[in-house]
């Protein structure tokens, strides 16, 4: 259930409409945006009296919410989320970011040279796997903290935010002094302990749409970590499994526009994992900014047809600055910048 107060409401009108839920047997979740401020109400709201709630003063409107995902739903934010980074970075806003790096850390040259030629192609996030989730047992798993270590490095040498895969609890702790953003890959999108989890902490988390999953089942997942009170939630729609076998998965552009409409939480397109092929890296990131994509998340390496993993889909720097070239001017005619 929704309660939207009056633009003028006072902090003691909206404190005895929280006091008001909590005391009905419901949990509350509280927005302020630039006009209002919004309250959220998840549990067993259905026997509520929305009249109730409607005559308190302060109260603009009150309204159920049919969808299944109560936090993730644009009602909840309408003007949309915009998430601040310490370096002042922004996602969500008018201007669109590009996420790039190698699939995984391999040394100290490989993560310096990726992390000066993303800053300078105009990149504001270095991505890099510490922890890898391979499908076969024998393939190359990743550095571990001591990779995490050199890319918090090469990133502040180069002025880079710094994103990573969690891949189960027990790392949350340790990866946090090195990330700015971590990311939960396709395979945990229902791993719903480690979202919980990811919900106390108060650090922005990536969320991957699953290989077989449907928006409103990404957008549950979403709420895993609302619920928990971090709302800095960013949507990643990398390609699903289909029965096309002409790429490794089908990115599903049109994903971009239907969450931007059910949704107020920021979602960017990975081009990498969503063909699995570099020739079409650069058409599907060009289509996903078009299409209202809050940023990117690409596979770059120095050396990439060298690369320890997923060197099929990964680009060349020399490549992935004529996409940033490219994505500015897509950027522009949709009213952004880059």
């Amino acid at each position: 259930m929704i309660v939207a107060m009056q633009e003028k409401a006072t902090e003691e009108q909206i404190d005895a409409v929280i006091a008001a839920l909590v005391e009905s047997g419901v949990e509350v979740h509280r927005t302020t945006g630039e006009m209002q401020t919004i309250l959220a109400a998840v549990g067993r709201t259905s026997s509520l009296e929305l009249a109730k709630f409607e005559i308190m003063p302060g109260v603009s409107h009150v309204h159920r919410i049919s969808s299944p995902y109560k936090l993730a739903g644009r009602s909840f934010r309408p003007e949309g989320t915009v998430i601040e980074f310490r370096n002042g970075v922004k996602v969500g806003n008018r201007r669109v970011v590009a996420m790039a790096g190698p699939c995984s850390i391999e040394n100290r040259d490989q993560i310096f040279e990726t992390a000066r030629r993303v800053k300078g192609a105009g990149g504001t996030f270095l991505r890099g796997g510490a922890f890898k989730p391979r499908s076969s047992p024998y393939a190359f798993q990743g550095m571990g903290i001591p990779g995490l270590e050199l890319m918090r490095e090469a990133a502040e040498a180069h002025g880079l935010l710094v994103v990573s895969e969690v891949m189960e609890i027990a790392q949350i702790e340790p990866m946090l002094p090195y990330v700015d953003l971590f990311q939960v890959g396709a395979r945990n999108m229902q791993n719903f302990n480690l979202l919980r989890d990811l919900g106390q902490i108060r650090k922005p988390i990536l969320l991957k749409r699953g290989i077989a999953a449907t928006i409103e089942e990404l957008l549950l997942s979403s709420e895993y970590i609302l619920s928990g009170g971090n709302y800095e939630v960013i949507l990643c729609e990398r390609g699903i499994r289909t029965y096309e076998t002409a790429t490794r998965n089908t990115m599903d552009i049109s994903a971009i526009p239907i969450v931007k409409k059910l949704s107020h939480l920021p979602i960017i397109g990975d081009p990498s994992h969503g063909t699995g092929r570099r020739d079409l890296v650069a058409p599907l990131a060009r289509a996903a900014v078009a299409a209202g994509a809050d940023g990117i998340i690409v596979e770059v390496h120095p050396n990439a047809d060298k690369a320890a993993s997923d060197a099929a889909q990964t680009l060349y720097c020399d490549q992935f600055d004529t996409l940033m070239g490219e994505l500015r001017l897509i950027a522009t005619a949709v009213g952004r910048s880059f």
